[in-house]
């Protein structure tokens, strides 16, 4: 049967229109019924023994359908994956099998009765009644085979996950893992509290904000772009260690490894640093590893395995710099300089751009792909993040790292700039001569005092891409962001 969602099949949707046409006029409807469970499928499965014959109540949708003529056997899907269940008209009556031999795969059903084990050992349900609750007008993509065209999987989510396992597997590992999140954090007495998603200044990270109107208050407003500006105020109100989940919004490029609309974690604790965090997050990783992966070595898409268990290492931003241009006197040269020698490795830098810009790039395209296994990437030069406190030692340089694992960073992490008068004069230089975005509610809630603080973001929906071995970010995405048909 064509995949194509344009394409299901005239005759098959005319037959199941009719069906249930004819159901409606003999007096039942199935979206009339309702059929009340006692147990998953692994529920159910899991409580049967040899000596005990009590009845349970699965529901689910149908996906296998083996007819024997007066008995068959049916897989349902559930929550928790399938069970089996053998239909016979011994059991149910002549006229109830009569009516289940016209369901379909893809019917959603309720089936009650006692379990047993089949010549095959499997545990398989004995329906002494099964009711239809949902007709399915559509037939699911053939075979069981799957989805293979990647705008149906992204478009038609739905049915990705009901007949591919391992979209299934990927959905549930990520609730899992914010689950655990949540309760890593709560361990360490950190409170999660929710911030606003609509602010009037697109602050706390250098990206193209989308822009709303709120009609109550005749004012524009931009959507998120981070959720730090407000997390930190909570820090001056004296909550110590703080955490939110939740979505955020950059109007920038689509690509295997960006999703304008992605859900993130910022978490700020006082009386911390980096230090603080890179100790945070590494044992936060291996327990989301530990708990939900049941292992800290994964394997990637391509057969590359990355293990999370060994050393975490930790190296400068130059030094990694110069490492890959083979260059030790690179930053020694002049701008005309750098300028050619991104030439002549291919990358593509504005001419116009700022010094640090140029050694950004280099860094891009040369540094962070390679990195796969673990790795804290410290002392970053102190025009990309205004956020953070510069180091005592060389102030030319921030105190925060960045973790990258995968070929891409799974989390910065600052020791947090508490100074309100550098960080004004800090916000002043990064924004120039626009000064409508610099965020005076923010500077005067500074100003009252903030602690010192660690602090760190982690992209959710990147931090699943590398624990599930995914290739795209939109894998891991239940509904990623599309062009309309």
């Amino acid at each position: 049967m064509n995949s194509d969602p344009d394409f299901h099949s005239s005759d098959v949707f005319a037959v199941r229109k009719m069906k249930l046409a004819q159901m409606r006029t003999s007096g039942f409807d199935p979206f009339r019924q309702n059929c009340p469970q006692t147990h998953s499928s692994s529920q159910a499965i899991a409580t049967y023994t040899d000596d005990s014959d009590p009845i349970f109540s699965v529901a689910g949708r149908i996906v296998i359908f083996r007819d024997m003529g007066k008995a068959a056997f049916i897989k349902l899907l559930d929550r928790d994956g399938k069970i089996q269940v053998y239909v016979s008209q011994n059991d149910v009556g002549e006229t109830v099998y009569a009516a289940f031999k016209k369901f379909d795969i893809g019917d959603i059903v309720g089936v009650t009765g006692p379990l047993f084990k089949t010549k095959t050992q499997e545990i398989t349900v004995r329906a002494k009644a099964i009711t239809l609750v949902s007709k399915s007008l559509r037939p699911l993509p053939e075979k069981w085979h799957g989805l293979t065209n990647d705008d149906q999987i992204y478009r038609q989510r739905y049915l990705d996950l009901i007949v591919n396992p391992t979209s299934r597997d990927r959905a549930i590992k990520r609730t899992q893992m914010i689950r655990e999140i949540r309760k890593f954090l709560w361990a360490r007495e950190y409170t999660e509290v929710e911030t606003p998603m609509l602010h009037h200044i697109a602050g706390g990270a250098a990206a193209k904000p989308f822009v709303t109107h709120m009609n109550a208050l005749d004012h524009d407003f931009y959507l998120r772009i981070a959720l730090e500006l407000y997390l930190k105020r909570m820090l001056v109100a004296g909550f110590d260690r703080v955490f939110e989940i939740g979505r955020v919004f950059r109007n920038e490029g689509l690509s295997r490894k960006h999703n304008p609309e992605f859900t993130m974690i910022e978490l700020y604790q006082a009386y911390a640093d980096h230090f603080t965090m890179m100790e945070l997050v590494q044992n936060l990783i291996l327990h989301l590893a530990t708990t939900v992966l049941g292992s800290t070595t994964i394997t990637r898409y391509d057969g590359v395995t990355i293990e999370l268990g060994g050393e975490w290492r930790q190296a400068n931003y130059a030094d990694l710099v110069t490492e890959a241009l083979r260059d030790p006197l690179w930053f020694t040269k002049s701008r005309e300089e750098k300028l050619q020698t991104c030439q002549q490795h291919a990358i593509q830098v504005d001419p116009n751009a700022e010094d640090f810009e140029i050694t950004n790039a280099v860094y891009s395209k040369l540094v962070e792909p390679n990195l796969i296994n673990p790795t804290f990437v410290l002392q970053l030069p102190k025009e990309l993040c205004p956020l953070a406190k510069l180091n005592q030692n060389n102030p030319k340089y921030l105190d925060v790292f960045e973790l990258c694992i995968n070929g891409q960073e799974i989390a910065p992490a600052y020791s947090e700039q508490n100074d309100p008068i550098l960080q004004r004069q800090m916000f002043e230089s990064q924004i120039g001569e626009d000064a409508q975005n610099l965020d005076n509610d923010f500077l005067l809630a500074l100003e009252y005092g903030m602690p010192p603080a660690g602090g760190m973001g982690i992209g959710i929906d990147r931090l699943t891409v590398l624990l599930t071995g995914s290739e795209n970010i939109r894998d891991v995405i239940l509904f990623p962001s599309l062009k309309p048909e």
